[in-house]
């Protein structure tokens, strides 16, 4: 059965989402800590969170919103948005974060985040896979690289890497449904891998569709605050 995990993205300490990674285009929801409470009643256990404000200024911003969640709740919280030195892996980690979600620096500097995976052990961290024009894209999506999919993945794959978290950038934010077959073929090339699937979800029933897939776990955020997501019914399908 797939996993399961709601995501909160976090400008100025609020719960938004974008589309498309635009921050022009950006919706507000509220606290993130109500809404962690919220995903915690209904029984969920794991929760993406993104520091928005951190992956575009480069540092981590938002690590009081982190302490507030992983000591107000018992949820288990993977953290992304903004690690780019050894003290910011050490905020998000002081902080609570169980796992970090590391994309751009995986690009720009691979010899420190493989140094970091040597450090904590790979199951600390969550390889973040955002795709644009095949491309993975770095610095809040920003800018695009010149490295293709699947041979970023292939060498943290054979350094020990399990967790990969894989954006279609284009499906993000727009409830225009995932990008499966991008997903099926990371899974076709890594049957092992621990894929999450990320943008598009506008559905239980896409959801459904990559469980069927054989994805293993998926993020969603904007089909809950968008009322397109029933959590309640989304936990009851999950633990019928």
């Amino acid at each position: 059965m797939i996993e399961l995990i709601p995501a909160i993205d976090i400008i100025d300490g609020q719960c938004v989402r974008l589309t498309q990674g635009d921050y022009s285009q950006k919706t507000v929801y509220g606290s993130p800590l109500d809404m962690s409470k919220q995903f915690e009643h209904i029984g969920f256990k794991r929760l993406h969170v993104v520091d928005l404000d951190g992956a575009k200024s480069r540092h981590i911003v938002n690590n009081a919103v982190l302490h507030e969640i992983t000591t107000q709740t018992k949820l288990t919280v993977d953290f992304g948005g903004g690690i780019k030195t050894d003290e910011d892996l050490q905020v998000a980690f002081d902080n609570g974060a169980q796992m970090v979600t590391v994309g751009s620096i995986a690009v720009t500097h691979p010899d420190l985040f493989l140094g970091w995976v040597s450090q904590y052990g790979a199951d600390r961290f969550i390889l973040g896979a955002d795709v644009r024009n095949g491309k993975i894209s770095i610095n809040g999506w920003k800018d695009d690289s010149e490295e293709d999919l699947l041979p970023f993945l292939e060498k943290y794959i054979r350094a020990g890497v399990r967790n990969v978290l894989c954006t279609e950038i284009s499906k993000d934010g727009t409830l225009s449904g995932p990008a499966i077959e991008l997903y099926t073929r990371v899974m076709q090339a890594y049957p092992k891998l621990h894929l999450i699937a990320s943008g598009g979800v506008s559905s239980i029933e896409d959801i459904k569709s990559l469980d069927a897939a054989g994805i293993p776990a998926v993020v969603f955020g904007k089909a809950i605050y968008e009322g397109k997501i029933n959590l309640q019914e989304l936990w009851d399908w999950q633990n019928a």
